[in-house]
């Protein structure tokens, strides 16, 4: 051989070393990062390779797996059974925009890849395992129920069992057939384009894929008059609902010559009880009343029930609501009948009523029971959620005897129910650029049976075709909210 060739092989010979031990240090550095890259074809490919584990609701599965049509390498798409009215719940998983809510919290699950699903054979031959289930804590006869009294109305609506905190329902519309854009033709792009088209005007806007009820915050109106009331009477202000307060009727917020009024002028608001103010929504009263606690001891009791957690994972994570940190004394007076910069989802103020009607204790809300594998074994569970006290019992009580009275003699009383006690206040907050949008109709309650089953429900009206003049939580959200606590409850 000579020296040439010699030469020629050596250099050969030590190139491929060179990328030999190059790929082999980028296997042991950034292998990983590599295989779990989102640029990583065989990775979604593998995802798309078989049929889905399903999400389940009341023991049915409410997804489905169909094999894709143009989907080329990706085998299988997903298919929902009553997507619109179950799409707040599921989200969606689509072969171009990926996976949301319950679809993007657990693909790894449903699509078979988490190593929890798979044997020690598995784990060596790289085997892909068949996918787990999801099993949700939805009643859907409560979910249906919501669903079909909101109708063509925009808005939400949650209920919550307050004793487990299990969500019976989470209602937001209009909504949308995930189906629709689950996989990646022509199709599903010209649905998607439709879902999303935006005509620059929020009142017009219907954002169909917005989760109404747990990821938008809106002003809570006289609802937040609750967390108000709380506060009086953890602070010690008042010994019962009936002791009159120190309320002047009209009340002119602190440091300015701003005179608030009550909607109705012949109310017995001047110097009323926590009772007839809850009863007749006294703006004098709780605004005078949340000046008097100040903001830190407002925000405190707020944050108890759950305003301020930027973390609040059901497991879908929520909306923060929002209790403002620095104001005045006016603007802690308008905070206190739920104006100002106080906002809050529909899953909050559910949350509200559900520490009201389990005597002060506020149990974890979630909506998912069990993420189980294929035969069924629990791999995870969340059936033994935590829990805190956000007021005494004696507060509790207190309060759910004013809800009462709120439904039986005062604005909410098309919440009633025969023979269940209903408990409830209604709201209508004003929002937009000098109070101009159509205001929010608001109505957040609680139900419960004789021994003593329950269900707290919130429910919001965004828009509807009713006159401005006869927007109100009574007339709009209280008929919603009685349906859903009738299917919880009978």
């Amino acid at each position: 051989m000579n020296r040439t060739i010699r030469r020629a092989g050596t250099v050969t010979l030590l190139l491929v070393m060179a990328l030999l031990l190059r790929l082999t240090w980028m296997q042991m550095a950034h292998g990983e990062a590599l295989a779990d890259s989102e640029k990583n074809r065989r990775n979604t490919i593998e995802q798309y390779a078989q049929p889905f584990g399903d999400i389940y609701v009341g023991g049915e599965p409410v997804t489905g797996s169909k094999r894709s049509k143009d989907g080329g390498d990706l085998r299988y798409q997903r298919t929902y059974t009553d997507g619109p009215l179950y799409a707040p719940v599921t989200g969606y998983a689509s072969q171009v925009r990926g996976a949301t809510q319950l679809e993007g919290i657990y693909q790894d699950v449903l699509d078979g890849t988490d190593d929890r699903l798979k044997s020690p054979l598995d784990l060596l031959t790289g085997e892909q395992a068949k996918p787990g289930n999801i099993l949700t804590t939805i009643d859907p006869h409560v979910q249906r129920a919501g669903f079909n009294a909101l109708g063509g109305k925009k808005g939400a609506a949650v209920a919550i069992d307050p004793d487990n905190g299990e969500i019976l329902g989470a209602v937001s519309t209009p909504s949308f057939d995930p189906s629709t854009i689950s996989g990646s033709g022509a199709d599903d792009t010209a649905a998607w384009k439709k879902l999303t088209a935006r005509s620059g005007n929020d009142k017009t806007d219907d954002k169909p894929t917005l989760n109404r009820a747990l990821r938008q915050a809106v002003p809570p109106g006289s609802t937040f008059k609750l967390v108000v009331a709380a506060a009086a009477l953890e602070d010690g202000r008042y010994e019962s609902v009936d002791e009159p307060t120190d309320s002047p009727d009209p009340y002119t917020l602190k440091g300015t010559s701003q005179v608030l009024e009550n909607e109705n002028k012949s109310a017995p608001c001047e110097n009323a009880s926590l009772r007839t103010a809850l009863r007749y929504s006294c703006n004098n009263v709780f605004a005078k009343l949340a000046t008097d606690l100040g903001a830190k001891k407002l925000r405190e009791q707020a944050e108890k029930f759950g305003f301020n957690d930027a973390e609040q994972d059901v497991p879908v994570r929520a909306a923060k609501s929002n209790f403002p940190a620095k104001m005045d004394e006016a603007q802690t007076g308008l905070s206190g009948i739920g104006q100002f910069e106080v906002t809050a989802t529909p899953l909050q103020m559910a949350m509200v009523s559900q520490a009201i009607a389990d005597d002060g204790k506020l149990v974890d809300p979630h909506m998912v029971s069990r993420v189980q594998d294929a035969g069924g074994h629990t791999l995870q569970s969340y059936q033994d959620p935590g829990s805190h006290r956000v007021m005494s019992e004696r507060t509790a009580e207190q309060l759910q005897s004013a809800m009462g009275t709120v439904v039986d003699k005062g604005t909410g009383s098309n919440a009633k129910i025969d023979g269940i006690t209903v408990g409830g206040k209604t709201g209508t907050a004003q929002h937009g650029v000098d109070n101009s949008g159509t205001p929010y109709a608001w109505f957040t309650s609680y139900g419960e049976t004789d021994p003593g089953k329950k269900v707290a429900v919130a429910v919001v009206v965004e828009d509807s075709d009713a006159a401005r003049a006869e927007v109100s939580g009574n007339g709009l959200a209280a008929p919603i909210a009685k349906k859903m606590m009738e299917a919880a409850l009978r």
